[in-house]
């Protein structure tokens, strides 16, 4: 579970500004952490369908946001998948 500790932390690493807590970048990063945590539960509870469910949701979700990202800004796009070390 994502607590708000570790979700400010990601806000932190990612954010344009000081107050900014919704761009593209920010969300792929939470995104990106809660898909991490949710594999690795699924990892250890390979039945769990509900949460296999949840997880495809967030991927689909991250994957949105990043193409919105790399039509809009390539150069924070480059720079946020190499920081996050995703594929692409």
């Amino acid at each position: 579970m994502l607590t708000k500790r570790k979700k400010a932390n990601e806000i932190t690493k990612t954010q344009r500004h000081d107050a900014d807590t919704g761009s593209p970048e920010v969300q792929v990063a939470i995104l990106t952490r809660r898909i991490e945590e949710l594999s690795a539960h699924l990892n250890k509870n390979n039945k769990d369908k509900h949460s296999r469910r949840g997880l495809l949701g967030l991927v689909a979700d991250r994957r949105k946001h990043l193409k919105y990202l790399e039509g809009t800004n390539k150069r924070a796009y480059g720079t946020l998948v190499k920081k996050l070390g995703l594929k692409k």
